[in-house]
């Protein structure tokens, strides 16, 4: 599950499959990290030191948080794309296609003079958590998605686990 959560200032990006429930951001910041609470995550509840600090402690980066450098990322649903606004100026793009129960991640661009923000991640990050809340199979043919979704890797723990349940290859060369 790929979640954002922002305010004017930050977001915190959380990786679902990353996390092994150390509990460091739930005793770090328990105000904003809540099990109890849905969504567990609400970081309007402190202060956005204290959440960096929580989440800089998470040792599988399961959760990571950046700045947002006034730059805010959308939905556009009906051009298949989130998009990044400088103002009403776009300063980056992450399409989509929409194919049977699946979107597929084809391009992200960020423009060169806003590269090393992390709009490139929130982008992604925008376009799979809508797929997830739209019920829609998330994939991609842009390899910068792939990295950040870590879609090879998860399609490869999907085939290890099909060939150990079916007792077949397990990538031996006897």
């Amino acid at each position: 599950m790929y979640r954002m959560y922002s305010n004017d200032e930050i977001t915190v990006f959380w990786f679902s499959t990353r996390c092994r429930h150390a509990k460091r951001c739930v005793t770090g910041c328990p105000k904003v990290f809540d099990i109890q609470r849905k969504p567990w995550i609400d970081i309007s509840q402190d202060e956005n030191a204290n959440i960096w600090k929580a989440i800089s402690e998470c040792p599988t980066h399961a959760l990571t948080i950046t700045y947002n450098h006034g730059i805010r990322v959308v939905l556009e649903e009906e051009q298949h794309r989130s998009a990044a606004y400088d103002g009403d100026s776009m300063v980056g793009i992450c399409e989509y296609i929409v194919t049977g129960d699946a979107w597929t991640i084809i391009h992200t661009r960020v423009l060169s003079e806003y590269g090393g923000k992390n709009i490139a991640k929130r982008l992604v990050f925008c376009v799979a958590e809508n797929a997830e809340r739209a019920k829609k199979k998330i994939a991609s043919v842009c390899s910068y998605a792939d990295h950040i979704l870590e879609l090879k890797n998860e399609q490869m723990m999907k085939n290890n686990e099909n060939n150990n349940e079916t007792g077949g290859d397990h990538g031996s060369k006897d």
